[in-house]
């Protein structure tokens, strides 16, 4: 249980304690700075602690805010601060400055009595303190909640009176939102679905829970789909629509409880990819039972998106914290987004989840699964056009310089193998400028042009992959710091997974193209799972995993030389054992990082695609 220890003299009529206890805290009293700072080590080592004035009046929601998020190892609101983790460390040590400057003053603290000012406040002057070190104390923006420590009772009145001007509950519910959503999520999803939320976090459901029954509809959705009937159809387009309202109601749960974890981070993070992608392979299998083979459709639909969002990541990660980082096409991007239909409009042509799921709903009860997917695949390929050009322009005409964390997240997004690896630092240099994308992209269009224009069981798409093992050790040989380097991922996804989808659709036997399905869904979890530990400041997955599924360049040379090697039904056997291979390696070591103690409590906010 975390410990809250409560600086000072209780104040008549307070309801402090109560709020505390109500949170989850064990609530003590301290008189002065070293009663708290002997509570705070007696506190259980692996537990939260909290130091909060005895005269903090605020919503009992600003505290939650404040001192429960289990994202941030020290956290502040007026009045109060908290530690947890190895923080509590360093909060200790500012206890102890603290403590040494009042008794060297000869003065307390207002919690002792002494002569310093009424308005004086522990947590405030630790806080103080932390930031003078340099030591991040993470503040949650509180907008109409209140959180103050007043100086006197008239002070203190009105503080009480600003409680209760506001509606702490409909505060709750609106910031239980996730601040930017699509058009169709804001204005069709997430008006009900807060109140959903609310119901499941007050009879105790788990945001886990409640992700695990979107996966769980999401599955069944795609059951309906591979029956191949328009009853199965309708019943899949509801189902989906239903496993996308859960999906919305598990973040807003987690935000209007504060229920934040490790775990959560790993289900949130892979469910939503693995629960579009299983639909496509029951539309795919549905259409399969009336006679039409769309596979290379599903196939094609889920190399697009994962693209788009190795795109989304890598400009990101790129931008996260350059220096200098100013561009007119921002500046006027930033314009537009203060016009408010511009907004909606924008968010709207990116076909972001809500809009593409509702999409795909609608497509598959009215239509046939090849329908669904050419209209899938146009709008997926207009959004791409259109985000992709924009950051490449923000790119050219920006002026930023990237760091070394930046240009390692790009490295570890790229998933070079040891053939580029050491065929890199042979070679020993890389390439100017520009010429990184350029040769990366060359590459590329080289391997998948190759597979797709010969027939199969032909030696050349080997010849194509052994160029883009060399292009790949160029394009990788030094830090991707260049303007367009953040281009080097996306162009590797799309050549290793378009030289798959390529040999199968060559291979022309039945079960090739499910099976590179299976191959590429494999590998496109163990691309999501890097993107989300870089985002969580947890680094790439282990070098040794990335050596054993033989990085992105060995896995196409591979692809290629089994081609070449093996009939078309032994190619579709081989496609589908290495599947189960990438598969079983890349999730048992997934499942170890993120059930483990050490895994970050990922939380994306700023994800729509």
């Amino acid at each position: 249980m975390p410990t809250a220890i409560v600086t000072g003299q209780p104040v008549p009529g307070s309801s402090l304690e109560g709020d505390l206890r109500s949170l989850g805290f064990d609530v003590h009293l301290a008189a002065d700075t070293a009663e708290a700072r002997d509570l705070i080590a007696a506190a259980p080592d692996d537990g939260r602690v909290a130091l909060v004035d005895a005269r903090f009046v605020g919503h009992p929601h600003a505290l939650r805010l404040g001192l429960t998020d289990p994202r941030f190892p020290l956290a502040a609101v007026p009045g109060a601060v908290t530690a947890q983790g190895s923080a509590r460390q360093t909060l200790h040590r500012a206890l102890n400055r603290q403590d040494t400057h009042d008794r060297h003053d000869g003065t307390q603290d207002e919690t002792g009595g002494g002569t310093a000012v009424a308005v004086d406040s522990l947590p405030d002057r630790l806080v103080t303190a932390l930031d003078a070190d340099g030591t991040p104390v993470h503040r949650p923006e509180l907008g109409s909640l209140v959180a103050a420590v007043p100086a006197d009772p008239q002070a203190r009145n009105e503080a009480r009176q600003a409680v209760l001007a506001v509606d702490e509950e409909d505060v709750r519910l609106k910031s239980a939102v996730k601040s930017r959503d699509g058009f169709f999520t804001t204005f069709c999803i997430s008006p009900y679905s807060r109140y959903l939320a609310r119901w499941c976090a007050r009879r105790g459901l788990t945001p886990n829970q409640i992700t695990t029954a979107s996966l769980l509809t999401a599955l069944i959705a795609a059951a309906c789909a591979a029956t191949g009937t328009r009853p199965g159809f309708i019943a899949a387009g509801l189902l989906l629509i239903a496993s996308f309202v859960l999906d919305c109601t598990d973040g807003q749960v987690a935000r209007y409880s504060l229920q934040y974890s490790t775990l959560g981070a790993w289900l949130d993070a892979t469910f939503d990819r693995a629960k579009e992608y299983a639909y496509y392979a029951g539309l795919a299998l549905g259409a399969a039972r009336g006679g039409d083979d769309v596979w290379a459709l599903a196939l094609g639909a889920m190399i697009l998106q994962t693209c788009r969002h190795v795109v989304d990541f890598s400009f990101n990660e790129a931008n996260h914290d350059a220096t200098a980082n100013t561009s007119p096409t921002a500046a006027l991007s930033d314009k537009l987004d203060s016009v408010g239909w511009t907004v909606w409009v924008r968010r709207m042509i990116v076909l972001p989840i809500g809009e593409r799921w509702a999409m795909i709903a609608v497509l598959t009860a009215c239509t046939t699964p090849r329908i669904t997917f050419y209209v899938l695949l146009t709008g997926c390929a207009l959004a791409a056009t259109y985000t992709t050009a924009g950051r490449v322009l923000r790119s050219l005409t920006r002026k930023a310089r990237r760091t070394d964390r930046a240009a390692r997240a790009l490295a570890d997004l790229a998933d070079t193998g040891p053939l580029a690896g050491v065929l890199g630092r042979v070679l020993k240099r890389g390439l100017p400028g520009l010429a990184v994308p350029a040769v990366a992209l060359l590459g590329g269009v080289a391997v998948v042009a190759c597979s797709a224009l010969t027939g199969f069981g032909s030696w050349l798409p080997v010849v194509g992959a052994l160029v883009y093992v060399l292009t790949s050790a160029l394009a990788t040989a030094r830090p991707l710091k260049g303007s367009l380097d953040w281009l080097v991922p996306p162009f590797f996804r799309a050549a290793e997974y378009g030289t798959v989808l390529a040999l199968a659709a060559r291979a022309d036997v039945h079960g090739a193209l499910p099976a590179a399905f299976g191959l590429v869904a494999a590998v496109a979890y163990h691309h999501y799972d890097t993107v989300y530990r870089i985002r969580g400041d947890a680094g790439a997955p282990p070098a040794w995993l990335v050596r054993a599924i033989g990085g992105q360049e060995g896995r196409t040379l591979l692809v290629t030389v089994l081609a070449a090697l093996l009939t078309a039904s032994q190619f579709t056997v081989a496609l589908t054992v290495i599947a189960v291979c990438v598969a079983l390696l890349v999730l048992v070591e997934s499942i170890r990082f993120w059930v483990s103690a050490g895994a970050p409590a990922v939380h994306d906010e700023g994800e729509t695609a």
